[in-house]
């Protein structure tokens, strides 16, 4: 099972690197206007300037859940804190799930409104394997004991 670590320890890179991609394009249907690019880190500062408490919210479930359930999930699997904290993580890893749900009702909604396009970037996707991934982990680690 030494490829769970593995997959693990990539997360800590992978987790960072779908904070800033593209999760999506938006803007108006017209011709001659871009799509402004969505990324996490974007949309986030984004809510800061709107709502600091739904900035807050997301803050927790799209960075602060993912970062220490996969660090955590680490410690377990390198011997450095006790099989007891596992529930703890895997708790951690359904709250980033909770991200990925909002972002897929945002572009269904968007999608609905006539002079608006959305198109979902490749960061979506990324974010999403990430969340699943990390998700395989915990539970591959609780079949384990």
């Amino acid at each position: 099972m030494a490829w769970l670590r593995y997959l693990n320890l990539s997360l800590i890179v992978l987790f960072p690197l779908a904070w800033v991609a593209p999760l999506l394009r938006a803007g108006l249907n017209l011709p001659l206007l871009g799509l402004k690019e969505v990324s996490v880190i974007s949309g986030l500062a984004a809510l800061v300037e709107e709502d600091l408490f739904l900035a807050l919210i997301v803050f927790l479930f799209a960075i602060v859940a993912p970062a220490v359930k996969v660090v955590g999930m680490a410690l377990i699997q390198f011997g450095r804190i006790g099989d007891r904290a596992k529930p703890v993580f895997g708790f951690l890893g359904r709250l980033a799930m909770a991200d990925i749900f909002l972002m897929a009702l945002y572009v269904v909604i968007i999608k609905g409104v006539a002079m608006t396009r959305v198109e979902v970037g490749w960061g979506l996707y990324l974010f999403t394997f990430c969340v699943l991934a990390s998700l395989l982990v915990t539970l591959m680690e609780r079949k384990r004991d």
